[in-house]
C-alpha cells in the first residue's frame, strides 16, 4: 500500500501529473476508510498523508491538500517531523489573501507557531524551523506595509527568538529578519522596544553579518537607538560609518525638521569622508561606496544642496560604469539634479521650465521601461519613484493632462510588481483618476478610485476617495435621479462642473442654486436673496439713505436665517455636507456666481465650532459705533456644532472655504464700491430742496451709521475667515495654510499698505505673526519678510514726522529739531525694530530657500534703519551685520544697503546717522555678489543720486557707467516686467549722469554733446519703462542742452535723426502709458532721496515749459529740419504727423502756423488749417496772415494774404499794424510790378490812416503851439489831402510813419512826376516836426522837474560860458564867441534852430539826450516812439539823398541832426551817430559852413571802428562758425560735403536785392548787433571816400569785406569790392581798380550797384590810358545799357529808374566817343563833322529823355556837351560862315544852359525861407562855369 502511493505521490512529483497525484489521493482516503482494493486489512504510514498534501498543494489543489492534513490530524499518527511538515502545510493553505482578512492572518501564524514550537524541541528538527520562517516571511509580505507593522511584531519577534536559540547557520537570513523586526517596532511606534532590541541585535550583526551592520548603525543614529556618545565614537573606526552617522543625522533633523544652520557643512564634510574611501580594495567596497554615494546624493538633492549632489553623481560616472541597475539609478539622479535647477522658475511656470520638465518626464520614462526589460525591483523602484517627484510639479489641471501615460506605466509597474510602495501607488492612481476624469473616461477613472482605496493601507484619503467614487457614479447614472439630498447636490454641481465657458452665467447658476437647494431647502432661497435688489424693501418713506439701509437691514436679516438650518438638521451627513458645501463654493467661485459662492460658503462654516470664538478676539478691544448689530456678527453662532474632534481634513476644508469665504466678501464689497477695510463714502445729494434747506450730516443719521455698519461688518467677517483659516494652520501645523493666509490679508489689504495705512492693520498682522511664529514660514521666507515689513512701518509710520522744514537742510545739529518719542510712541517703534530683526536673522542661513530675497531684504533694512533713526540709536561699524553671520555675500549686500538707508535718512531734521564715505560704499557695492540684479541696479542708481547732490562728479560719472553696463546686461536677459523696471533705473541714471555733466560743462562742447546723448539715453530708456514722466523730463534736459546750437541749419540737419526718435519714443510712450497701478514703495516717508533734486527741477529754457509745448516745439524743430533741406513735403509729413499725435489744446496752434506756411509755400489750400486761429487775437491772425503772404508761391495767393492781413485788422488799437502791412503791401506790389495806381493808392490808403489816427493825448500836458514855429512853403501842403495839416500834429510815432509813407511815395513815383517834389517835402515837415515837438516836450518837463541848472549850458554848441572859456578846453579853439553870442541870444531850451547855420552848429544838450533815453511818451525822440530805429533811419538817409538830388542840401541838415539823435538817444549806438557827424560834416562842408564841419568831424573823432564793435563782429561770425559746425549725436556717419563748383562768369543781369538795414541788438535793445558793423563800416567808407579820407576808407573796406565774406553776403561784398575801386582809381591805382570791379561783378548786385560799377569802370579803363580803353569802355556801357533796356520790359515800375540810368550811361557812352573824335588823327574834316553831327543828335535825344525822366540838372550838362560838339564842329569847318553858325549855336546853348540854371536856383529859393541867407553857395557849387 505505501509503495503504490508513495509510486504515485513520485509520478506526479516528477512529471506534475494530476492523475497520479488524484490515484495517490484515492488510494489514501480509500485506505483511511477502511476500502482497500487490494488488502482491507492492511495500513499505510501517516507521513503519505502529509506527502499527498504537500504535493496536492504544489499543484494547486488546495482542497485535496485540506482534506489529507484533516485525515492526517485526525489518524493522531506518531510526533515525527511530519507533524511540524502538516502544521507549515496548514499554514500555507490558510494564507490570508489581502490585508483585510485578519483572522486568516491570526490562523496562519498560529500555524506557523506550532510549527516552529514543535520543531524547536529537538534539534533534528531545526530545520523546520528555517523552513517555518521563510514561509512565514513570504506570507507577511504584504503586511509589511504602512498601518500593519504591528500586527508582526509578536509573531516575528518569536521566530527571531526561535532562531537564536536554535542557532541558525544561515546568519544572513537571521540578521535581515533581525533588520525586519527593527523595522516593524519602528513603524508602531514602539522605539523603546526597538532600542532594546538593539542592544543584542546590533553586536549580532556585527560580529556576524558585518556588510549588514551598516544599515544597522544607520537606523540606530536616524531614531536615536543608541547612546548618542557611543554612536559618534563609533563612527571614528570605519569610514563608512562616518559617511553613514553624518547622512542620518541630517536626516533625523530633517524629519524633525530641525536642520542645522551648517547642513553645507555637514554634507561637505561626509562628501569629504566619502572621497577618501579607496573603492579599489574590493568589489565590496567599491559597492558600498556606490550605495554611499547614491544615499549622499538623495539626501543632497532632498536638501537642495545642488554642489554636493553633483560632485556624488560625478563620482558615481566614474565608479560604475557597468552595472545597468545602477545605470539607471544614476540616470533618475542626473534628472533629479536637473530638475532641482529648474524648481524656482517651475514655482512660478516659467514655459521654458515647464517644457524641460515634460522632457524629463519623458527621459525617466524611457528609463523606466529599460528597468523593467532589466527586471530588477531596486532600478524600477528608484525610477518610479524619481518619476512621482518629477511629476507632483505638473499635476495642474491643464498640464496633467501630458502625464497620462508616464504615470500610467508607473501604475501598471509598480502593480504587476506587487510593490510594497502602496502609498505612491495610491496617490498615482488617485492623479489618474482625475486625469481621466477630466478627459471624461469615467470607467477608468472609477477603476484607479477603486485600486487606490485598496491601496489607502493608512486610510489617510479614504474620505475622499469614498466621495470621490460616490461622485463618479452619480456621473455614471443616466436617466435617473437619485433619492438622497446629497447625491442630488453632487449630480448638480457635476453638471455645473460640465458648463463650457460660452454658456451663460444664467444657466450655470441654475445648476448650482439647485446643489443648494438640495442641501437646504429650507434657508438657502433666503440666504440667497439676501443680496437680491427686488426683495429690498425700502418702505414709503424714502430719503437719501433709505435704500442703503434697506438693503443692509435686509441682508442682515436673511443671512442670519442660515444658523436655523444647522439647528434642525443636526450632524446628519455632517462629514459630506461639508465637502458638498465646501465643493458648491468652490464651483462657484471658479465660475463666477459670487452670491451662490458666499452663500454656500456660509452654510459650510456652520459647522466650524471655533468661529465665534475667534471672531471675538478678532473684535476685542475696538471700539464700536452705532450699537450692536447682526452685521457685526454676521456668520452668526452655531448652535449644533461638530461635538467630537474634527478631522485635519475637515479643518482643511474649513481653511480653504475661509480663504474662499473672505474672497468672495471682498467681492461683495467692492460691489458696493467700497474697498476691504475702507469706510464707504456717502452718496451724492442729488434732489431739489426748497431756499434755506440745511443738509443733515451723514453722520447724525441713523440710516447711514447702520449701512455704515453693515459694511464695516463684512470687511470684519473677511478679515476673521482668513485669521480663522491661519489659526486652522496652526492648529493642524501646516505652515502653507498660514501663508496663504498671510499672502490674502497682504494682498486684499495693498491699498492700505501703499497708502500707508498699515496702521490699521497692525493687530491683524501682529496675531498672524505669532501664528507664523508658531508655525514657521515654511520655506516662504519672502512672506515672512512682507509681514514683518508691514506690521514694522505700521508701527512707526505714525511717529515719522510729515513734514519736512526747510531749515533741515542748513549744516547744522540736526537732533536739535526732533523731540525724543514718548513712552507710547518708543515702545511701538522698538517693537518695529524687534519685528524687523526677527525677519531678518532667520533668512540669511545657508540653506538658499531659507535665504531672504535681496529685494525683501531691501524693504526690511529700509524700515529698521528708519525705526533706529526713531529710537536715535546709530548704527555700529558692521552696518547692521552680525559678526557670526555664515554667509558674507549676503553681508556685505546688507552693510551696503543699510549705508543707502542712512544716507537717505540723513539730513531730514532726524538724527544724523554717521556714514561711511561714499566713495567706500561705491567700492562695497562694486564687489558685492548681487542676487538680485535689480536691487543691485536700484543700489547704483541710488549712489548716482548721492554722488550728484554731492556734487562729486567723478563718482557720478562711475556709478552711472556702471550702472548702464549692468543695465544693459539685464535687458537683455529679464522678462517684460522687470525690462520695465530696468528701463526706469537706467533713464534715472543716464539722466543724472547728464545732469553732472551739464553740471561741470565749463564751456566744452564736446562734453555738452556726451550730455545731450546721455538725456537721449535716459529718453530711450524711459520709452522701453513706458513711462512718460521719465521720457519727458529727459527730453526736457535734451532741449535746455541742445538749444545753443538749434539756431545753426548744420546743428539741425544733424539732430534730424535724434528728433524722429525721440518724437517716436514720446508717442509710443503716450500710446502705452504704464498702468497706473500701485506700487509699494522702497520708502513712505520723506527721503534724501527725493529732497535732493528732484528730477523736475532747475529751469527749463523757451519750448520746455510743459509736456505740451515741448512735443509742440519738437515738431517744430523736426519741421524746421525738413525745411532747411527745401524738404516741404517732408516737412508737411511731420506737421500732419503732429496734429494727428497731440491733443486737441492750444499748443497745437505752433503746427498749425507751420502747416499753413508750408502748404501756401507749396501751393495748397489751407482753408480748413487757417480756421484753427479764428479765436486768436487779431494781431495773430494779422501776423499769420502775413507769413503767409511771405511764403505764399504765388503772386495771387501773396496778394490774398497781404489783404487778408489787413483786413484781419478791425479794432482801433491795431490802426498802427494796419500801417506797416499796408506799407508792406505797397511795397510788395512795387516789387513785383503791379500798376503804380494800385501802389500809390495803398500808401494814400496809410497816410489817410495815420493822419486820421487819434493818439491818447493830442499833445503833452501845458505844451502850446510856438509863436515863432514858421508857416511852410504854400507849395509843401497839398491843397486837396483833406487831412490834418502837419503842423498840427504832436504824436511823434504818428508822424515818423507819415514820413516813411511819404518818403516811399517819392521813392516809388518817377522824379518827373507830379508829387514827387511833394512827397519828399511833405516827408521833411513830418521829421522837422518831429524836432520841433520832441525839443517843446522835452523844455517843458526839464523846466517843471527844476533840474535847469544841470543843463545850464546852451543848446547851441559853439557859444559857450565864460567860465568855461577859461578852463582851456581844446575843442572851444577856434570858435568865434562873437558869433556864438550873438547865435545864442533870446535861445531857449524848447527852440529849434531857425537858420542852416544854426542847425549846422546845433548840439542836442546832454539833459534833453537823457529825457530822450529814458522817456516813453509819444511826444518825444525816444524808443517807445520811435519803434524801429533803423527803419527810420533807412527812410531819413532815402529822403537825404532825395533832397540832395532836388539840390535842396539845406533841408538836409536838420534830417542828419535827427538821424544823429536817433543813433544816439534811441540805438544808442556811437559809431552810428559817427557816421550821421561824418555825413552832416560833408553836408556843411558843401555849403562851406567849415566851422560846423570842423566841428562835426571833430564829434566823429578819428576811431572809425571801435575794438568793441570789431570785437562784436568777429564774435558773431565765430559764432556762426561754431553753430554752422556738425555736432553728431547719433552714430551715423556725416555726410560729406558737395565738391565746389567752379565760379560761373559774373552775370550782367542785376538782382532784385532788397537793400540791407541795420540790426539793433536784439538781447540788450540797445546798441547794433554784431552783424550789422560791417554794412554801418560800408557806409562810413563811402562818406570818407566823399571827403577824400582814404586810409581810413581803405581800413573800413578792408575790415567790412573780410567780414561779408565771412557772413556770406554777395551782395554788400560787391558793394564793398566797388567802393575799393572807387578809392584805387582816386589814388590812380587803376589796375586795382579793375580787378576789383571785375571780382565785384562776378559777386553781382542791383541796378544801382551795376550803374555806378560800369561808370567806376570806365572811369579805371580811361584812366589806363590804354590803346582801345575808350572802345573797351563804350563797349561795357553799351552792353548794361542793352540790359537795362530789357528790364524795362521785365520790371515797369522800375522803368523810370531804369529809363535814366540807361540814358546816364549813354550820355557817357557819347561824351566818351566824342573825346575818341576829338582825340582822332588822320580823319578827314567833313568826316569828323559827320560823326560829330550823329553825336549832337544823339545827346539832343539824350536831353529829351533826362528832361521826361525829371532830372532836367541833367540836361544843363547835356546842352555844355553840345556846345562842346558846336565848337568841335566850328574848329573844324573850312567855311567862314558855316564855322560862324557854329559859335552862335553853341552860344545859344550855353545860355540856355544858364537859363535852366537859373531857373533851377529860383526854384529852390522859391522852397527856403527868405530870412536864411547863403543858401545860394550849394546851388551856385553846382552851377555850370561858363567857358572861357
Amino acid at each position: 500500500m505505501d509503495l503504490a502511493i508513495t509510486q504515485e505521490l513520485a509520478r506526479a512529483q516528477s512529471q506534475q501529473d494530476e492523475a497520479s497525484l488524484k490515484r495517490a489521493y484515492e488510494l489514501i482516503k480509500s485506505a483511511n476508510l477502511g476500502r482497500s482494493e487490494f488488502d482491507p486489512m492492511e495500513s499505510f504510514s501517516p507521513d503519505l498523508f502529509v506527502l499527498c498534501a504537500e504535493q496536492a498543494l504544489k499543484m494547486g489543489h488546495p482542497a485535496l491538500s485540506d482534506d489529507c492534513l484533516r485525515m492526517y490530524f485526525k489518524v493522531k499518527g506518531p510526533v515525527t517531523q511530519f507533524l511540524g511538515r502538516a502544521h507549515l502545510c496548514r499554514a500555507q493553505l490558510c494564507a490570508p489573501k489581502s490585508t483585510e482578512n485578519l483572522e486568516e492572518f491570526e490562523n496562519c501564524v498560529t500555524q506557523y507557531m506550532k510549527a516552529i514550537n514543535f520543531a524547536k524541541a529537538e534539534p533534528r528538527y531545526y530545520f523546520l524551523v528555517y523552513n517555518a520562517s521563510v514561509l512565514y516571511w513570504h506570507m507577511v509580505r504584504p503586511f509589511l506595509k504602512p498601518g500593519f507593522h504591528h500586527r508582526l511584531l509578536s509573531s516575528l519577534a518569536q521566530i527571531v527568538s526561535v532562531l537564536h536559540q536554535t542557532e541558525e547557520e544561515d546568519k544572513d537570513w537571521r540578521a535581515e529578519l533581525m533588520l525586519e523586526l527593527l523595522d516593524c517596532y519602528l513603524q508602531a511606534g514602539k522605539k523603546d522596544e526597538a532600542a532594546k532590541f538593539c542592544v543584542t541585535a546590533a553586536p549580532f550583526i556585527k560580529a556576524n553579518v558585518p556588510h549588514r551592520y551598516r544599515h544597522m548603525y544607520s537606523v540606530m543614529v536616524r531614531h536615536g537607538l543608541a547612546d548618542e556618545q557611543q554612536l559618534a565614537e563609533e563612527k571614528k573606526t570605519s569610514t563608512s560609518l562616518a559617511v553613514t552617522y553624518h547622512i542620518n543625522v541630517l536626516k533625523a533633523k530633517l524629519d524633525k525638521n530641525e536642520l542645522p544652520e551648517d547642513v553645507g557643512a555637514i554634507l561637505k564634510e561626509a562628501y569629504g569622508h566619502l572621497s577618501s574611501y579607496n573603492h579599489q580594495r574590493s568589489p565590496a567596497v567599491r559597492e558600498e561606496k556606490i550605495l554611499l554615494l547614491f544615499e549622499l546624493a538623495r539626501l543632497s538633492l532632498a536638501l537642495k544642496c545642488e554642489e554636493i549632489a553633483s560632485a556624488c553623481l560625478s563620482d558615481l560616472q566614474s565608479v560604475d560604469g557597468r552595472d545597468p541597475g545602477k545605470l539607471i539609478e544614476i540616470e533618475c539622479l542626473e534628472c533629479e539634479l536637473e530638475a532641482l535647477s529648474l524648481e524656482s522658475k517651475l514655482e512660478v511656470y516659467v514655459r521654458a521650465a515647464v517644457e524641460m520638465q515634460l522632457s524629463i518626464v519623458q527621459r525617466l520614462d524611457v528609463a523606466l521601461q529599460r528597468a523593467v526589460r532589466l527586471g530588477e525591483p531596486g532600478p524600477i523602484h528608484a525610477v518610479c519613484a524619481t518619476q512621482w517627484n518629477m511629476c507632483l510639479p505638473l499635476l495642474q489641471h491643464n498640464l496633467r493632462r501630458q502625464l497620462r501615460k508616464p504615470l500610467s506605466n508607473v501604475a501598471d509597474v509598480l502593480e504587476k510588481a506587487d510593490s510594497l510602495m502602496v502609498l505612491l501607488r495610491c496617490q498615482v492612481h488617485m492623479e489618474m483618476a482625475h486625469i481621466e476624469e477630466d478627459e471624461d473616461r469615467l470607467e477608468p477613472a472609477i477603476q484607479h478610485l477603486q485600486k487606490a482605496v485598496l491601496l489607502d493601507s493608512l486610510g489617510l484619503y479614504q474620505d475622499k476617495l469614498t466621495s470621490d467614487l460616490n461622485r463618479l457614479r452619480l456621473c455614471t447614472m443616466l436617466y435617473q435621479s437619485p433619492e438622497r439630498a446629497e447625491d442630488k447636490a453632487i449630480m448638480a454641481i457635476e453638471q455645473a462642473k460640465k458648463a463650457v465657458p460660452k454658456d451663460s452665467v444664467r444657466k450655470k447658476r441654475a445648476l448650482l442654486v439647485n446643489a443648494g437647494l438640495a442641501l437646504a431647502p429650507d434657508t438657502f432661497q433666503i440666504v440667497l436673496d439676501s443680496e437680491n435688489e427686488a426683495k429690498v424693501s425700502m418702505g414709503k418713506v424714502r430719503g437719501r439713505f433709505t435704500y442703503l439701509f434697506a438693503k443692509a437691514r435686509h441682508h442682515m436679516v436673511s443671512v442670519d436665517k442660515a444658523a436655523g438650518h444647522l439647528r434642525r438638521l443636526g450632524a446628519e451627513n455632517d462629514k459630506e455636507r461639508i465637502q458638498i458645501w465646501a465643493e458648491l463654493a468652490k464651483v462657484s467661485r471658479k465660475q463666477g456666481v459670487w452670491d451662490v459662492c458666499r452663500a454656500a460658503s456660509r452654510f459650510c462654516l456652520l459647522y466650524d465650532n471655533v468661529k465665534v470664538k475667534r471672531l471675538a478676539q478678532l473684535k476685542k478691544g475696538k471700539k464700536r459705533r452705532g450699537g450692536d448689530s447682526p452685521a457685526q456678527d454676521a456668520w452668526g453662532p452655531s448652535e449644533v456644532t461638530l461635538q467630537r474632534q474634527t478631522s485635519p481634513s475637515l479643518l482643511r476644508t474649513f481653511a480653504e472655504v475661509g480663504f474662499i469665504s473672505a474672497e468672495a466678501t471682498v467681492h461683495l464689497l467692492r460691489s458696493e464700491g467700497v474697498e476691504l477695510n475702507s469706510r464707504p463714502r456717502p452718496p451724492e445729494d442729488l434732489s431739489q430742496h426748497s431756499a434755506g434747506y440745511t443738509v443733515e450730516s451723514p453722520e447724525d443719521n441713523a440710516q447711514w451709521i447702520t449701512y455704515r455698519t453693515w459694511v464695516e461688518g463684512l470687511s470684519q467677517s473677511a478679515m476673521g475667515s482668513w485669521l480663522r483659516s491661519a489659526e486652522i494652520g496652526r492648529e493642524l501645523q501646516e505652515g502653507w495654510i498660514v501663508q496663504n493666509a498671510v499672502v490674502y490679508v497682504l494682498n486684499h489689504n495693498y491699498h492700505l499698505i501703499v497708502a500707508g495705512r498699515q496702521r490699521e492693520l497692525v493687530d491683524t498682522l501682529d496675531h498672524l505673526l505669532s501664528i507664523v511664529k508658531a508655525t514657521g514660514h515654511s520655506g516662504h521666507p519672502t512672506v515672512l519678510a512682507m509681514l514683518c515689513n508691514t506690521l514694522a512701518r505700521g508701527l512707526i509710520i505714525k511717529w515719522i514726522p510729515a513734514h519736512v522744514p526747510e531749515k533741515s537742510k542748513r549744516p547744522v545739529r540736526s537732533n536739535l529739531f526732533h523731540a525724543p518719542l514718548d513712552s507710547v510712541a518708543s515702545s511701538e517703534v522698538r517693537t518695529a525694530v524687534e519685528v524687523c530683526e526677527f525677519a531678518l536673522s532667520p533668512t540669511d542661513g545657508p540653506v538658499p530657500e531659507e535665504v531672504l530675497p535681496t529685494s525683501a531684504r531691501q524693504q526690511l533694512v529700509a524700515t529698521w534703519v528708519k525705526g533706529k533713526q526713531l529710537l536715535q540709536q546709530q548704527v555700529g561699524p558692521r552696518l547692521g551685520v552680525d559678526e557670526q553671520s555664515p554667509n558674507e555675500d549676503i553681508d556685505l549686500v546688507t552693510q551696503v544697503l543699510v549705508a543707502l538707508e542712512m544716507y537717505s535718512c540723513n539730513g531730514l531734521g532726524l538724527m544724523d546717522f554717521a556714514v561711511p564715505p561714499l566713495a567706500q560704499l561705491v567700492r562695497t557695492a562694486s564687489e558685492c555678489g548681487w542676487s538680485d540684479p535689480l536691487v543691485g541696479l536700484q543700489t547704483l542708481m541710488r549712489l548716482t543720486r548721492f554722488a550728484h547732490a554731492a556734487r562729486d562728479h567723478e563718482l557720478t560719472m562711475l556709478c552711472s557707467q556702471k550702472a548702464a553696463q549692468m543695465g544693459v546686461r539685464l535687458l537683455r536677459a529679464c522678462d517684460p516686467v522687470e525690462t520695465e523696471l530696468v528701463a526706469e533705473m537706467l533713464s534715472t541714471t543716464a539722466c543724472l549722469r547728464g545732469r553732472s555733466i551739464m553740471e561741470n560743462l565749463k564751456g566744452r562742447k564736446q562734453l555738452r554733446l556726451a550730455a545731450a546723448k546721455a538725456f537721449i539715453k535716459s529718453a530711450k530708456f524711459g520709452g522701453i519703462a513706458r513711462s512718460s514722466a521719465l521720457v519727458m523730463v529727459a527730453v526736457r534736459h535734451y532741449w535746455n542742452t541742445w538749444l545753443p546750437f538749434l539756431a545753426s541749419a548744420a546743428s539741425r540737419r544733424t539732430t534730424k535723426n535724434v528728433l524722429q526718435r525721440i518724437i517716436s519714443i514720446i508717442n509710443k510712450t503716450e500710446a502705452k502709458k504704464q498702468g497706473k497701478g500701485k506700487v509699494l514703495l522702497l520708502h513712505q516717508w520723506p527721503t534724501a532721496d527725493s529732497h535732493s533734486g528732484g528730477m523736475t527741477e532747475g529751469h527749463f529754457l523757451p519750448g520746455a515749459e510743459d509736456d505740451l509745448t515741448l512735443r509742440a516745439a519738437l515738431y517744430g524743430l523736426l519741421f524746421h529740419c525738413h525745411a532747411d533741406l527745401g524738404d516741404w513735403e517732408g516737412g508737411l509729413k511731420v506737421l500732419d504727423e503732429a496734429v494727428q499725435v497731440l491733443p486737441r489744446t492750444a499748443h497745437r496752434l505752433l503746427i498749425f502756423k507751420h502747416m499753413v506756411m508750408v502748404k501756401a509755400k507749396l501751393g495748397q489750400n489751407f482753408t480748413m488749417e487757417i480756421q484753427k486761429f479764428k479765436d486768436e487775437r487779431e494781431d495773430y491772425l494779422a501776423h499769420m496772415w502775413r507769413q503767409l503772404a511771405l511764403n505764399s508761391s504765388s503772386a495771387s495767393g501773396q496778394l490774398v494774404c497781404h489783404h487778408n492781413a489787413i483786413r484781419a485788422l478791425q479794432k482801433p488799437e491795431s490802426e498802427w499794424q494796419k500801417v506797416e502791412y499796408i506799407l508792406e503791401l505797397s511795397g510788395w506790389l512795387y516789387y513785383k510790378q503791379f500798376p503804380m495806381e494800385d501802389v500809390i493808392f495803398h500808401l494814400q490808403w496809410a497816410v489817410d490812416i495815420l493822419t486820421l489816427i487819434t493818439p491818447a493825448r493830442d499833445r503833452p500836458e501845458g505844451a502850446e503851439e510856438p509863436v515863432s514855429t514858421p508857416e511852410a512853403p504854400e507849395s509843401m501842403v497839398s491843397k486837396d489831402t483833406g487831412t490834418v495839416p502837419v503842423e498840427k500834429l504832436w504824436n511823434v510815432r504818428q508822424l515818423e510813419a507819415l514820413a516813411r509813407a511819404y518818403t516811399l511815395l517819392a521813392l516809388m513815383v518817377s522824379p518827373s512826376a507830379a508829387g514827387y517834389e511833394e512827397y519828399c517835402l511833405l516827408a521833411y515837415m513830418c521829421l522837422r516836426r518831429i524836432w520841433q515837438v520832441s525839443l517843446l516836450t522835452a523844455g517843458k518837463a526839464i523846466s517843471e522837474s527844476k533840474i535847469l541848472e544841470a543843463t545850464a549850458s546852451s543848446h547851441l554848441l559853439l557859444p559857450k560860458k565864460e567860465k568855461d572859456k577859461k578852463k582851456g578846453k581844446d575843442r572851444e579853439k577856434g570858435k568865434d564867441p562873437k558869433q556864438q553870442q550873438s547865435a545864442a541870444a533870446g535861445k531857449q531850451l524848447q527852440d529849434a534852430p531857425a537858420s542852416v547855420e544854426e542847425w549846422a552848429s546845433y548840439c542836442c544838450p546832454e539833459g534833453v539826450m537823457s529825457l530822450f533815453r529814458h522817456d516813453n511818451s509819444d511826444f518825444t525822440i525816444n524808443p517807445s516812439s520811435i519803434r524801429k530805429p533803423t527803419y527810420t533811419l533807412y527812410y531819413l538817409d532815402h529822403l537825404v539823398r532825395a533832397l540832395q538830388k532836388l539840390s535842396l542840401h539845406e533841408l538836409t541838415v536838420p534830417l542828419l541832426q535827427l538821424g544823429a539823435a536817433i543813433a544816439a538817444a534811441v540805438v544808442d549806438s556811437k559809431s552810428l551817430g559817427d557816421l550821421y557827424h561824418l555825413r552832416l560834416a560833408l553836408a556843411c562842408s558843401d555849403l562851406k559852413l567849415r566851422e560846423a564841419a570842423t566841428h562835426h568831424e571833430e564829434q566823429a573823432g578819428r576811431t572809425y571802428i571801435y575794438d568793441l564793435e570789431q570785437a562784436s563782429c568777429r564774435k558773431e561770425i565765430a559764432l556762426r562758425k561754431e553753430k554752422n559746425k556738425v555736432a553728431v549725436l547719433d552714430d551715423s556717419v556725416p555726410t560729406p560735403a558737395e565738391p565746389g563748383t567752379a565760379v560761373p562768369p559774373p552775370e550782367t543781369k542785376p538782382l532784385v536785392a532788397q537793400d540791407k538795414l541795420l540790426t539793433v541788438n536784439g538781447d540788450t535793445g540797445r546798441g547794433l548787433e554784431g552783424t550789422s558793423f560791417p554794412q554801418l563800416w560800408m557806409l562810413k567808407a563811402d562818406v570818407l571816400l566823399e571827403m577824400d579820407l582814404h586810409q581810413p576808407a581803405r581800413l573800413l573796406l578792408a575790415e567790412a569785406c573780410l567780414a561779408f565774406q565771412e557772413l556770406g553776403d554777395p551782395c554788400a561784398e560787391a558793394k564793398c569790392l566797388h567802393l575799393l575801386a572807387q578809392l584805387s582809381n582816386k589814388e590812380k591805382n587803376h589796375a586795382r581798380a579793375l580787378t576789383l570791379l571785375e571780382k565785384a561783378q562776378r559777386l553781382g548786385g542791383d541796378e544801382e550797384f551795376w550803374h555806378s560799377s560800369a561808370l567806376t569802370l570806365a572811369d579805371a579803363l580811361l584812366a589806363t590810358g590804354g590803346e582801345g580803353s575808350k572802345v573797351t569802355a563804350c563797349r561795357e556801357l553799351q552792353r548794361l545799357i542793352d540790359v537795362f533796356r530789357d528790364l524795362q520790359r521785365e520790371r515797369p515800375n522800375r522803368a523810370p529808374i531804369l529809363e535814366f540810368m540807361s540814358t546816364d550811361l549813354e550820355a557817357r557812352c557819347v561824351s566818351l566817343r566824342v573825346r575818341a573824335v576829338e582825340d582822332l588823327a588822320g580823319c578827314e574834316p567833313p568826316e569828323r563833322l559827320l560823326l560829330l553831327t550823329e553825336l549832337h543828335d544823339r545827346l539832343m535825344e539824350i536831353e529829351k529823355k533826362l528832361t521826361a525822366c525829371g532830372y532836367k540838372e541833367k540836361c544843363v550838362d547835356i546842352k555844355l556837351e553840345r556846345a562842346k560838339i558846336k565848337r568841335l564842329c566850328a574848329r573844324h569847318e573850312r567855311g567862314e560862315g558855316q564855322r560862324t553858325a557854329y559859335h552862335l549855336e553853341a552860344y545859344d546853348l550855353v545860355q540856355s544852359a544858364v537859363a535852366e540854371a537859373e531857373a533851377l536856383f529860383l526854384s529852390v529859393r522859391g522852397l527856403l525861407s527868405s530870412q536864411e541867407s547863403g543858401w545860394d553857395a550849394a546851388l551856385q557849387q553846382d552851377s555850370p562855369s561858363l567857358p572861357k
